[in-house]
């Protein structure tokens, strides 16, 4: 079972979640669908990577004028590392995303991968070139997913 607050796998028998200690009722002790998520809306997403990008500024700006010609290849490769290390961690979620109290999951709410985290991260590249469109369609979707959730299967939901 899952729970509907944080989105943790427990055991079918569990009366609390293992992870936020949230209470189960009898009614929720089946497998989970969609419909006990409860998704990040758009503003939450958006504090969020603007939390996220502010760390990474730091860290890199700090770096970068350090050492000119590797602070370009660091600038590129932090925030993906920074992302799809923390998302698929026991975190599941950026500090920015932790603040905002969301975490990524799989579409079954279960932690995804690092090569799952990767092709998230990369495939936000593609809302870029669409000029920013594919981030609004979070805005609108059913299940709040941006371009790059629907490309890499995974959801935005709150803890």
């Amino acid at each position: 079972m899952f729970c509907p607050r944080c989105g943790k796998q427990n055991d079918d028998i569990a009366r609390y979640c293992q992870g936020c200690g949230n209470p189960f009722e009898d009614a929720i002790r089946t497998s989970h669908g969609p419909e006990v998520f409860r998704y990040a809306g758009f503003w939450e997403r958006f504090v969020a990577v603007v939390i996220d990008a502010v760390i990474i500024s730091v860290a890199t700006g700090t770096v970068f004028t350090a050492t000119f010609g590797a602070g370009v290849a660091i600038s590129f490769l932090a925030p993906w590392l920074y992302e799809a290390f923390m998302t698929s961690s026991e975190w599941q979620a950026t500090v920015g995303k932790r603040v905002m109290s969301v975490v990524v999951t799989d579409l079954n709410g279960s932690r995804m991968s690092f090569a799952r985290a990767t092709g998230r991260h990369f495939a936000k590249y593609i809302s870029v070139f669409l000029l920013g469109i594919g981030f609004l369609i979070a805005a609108f979707s059913e299940k709040k997913q941006a371009l790059h959730d629907m490309i890499a299967e995974t959801l935005v939901i709150k803890r």
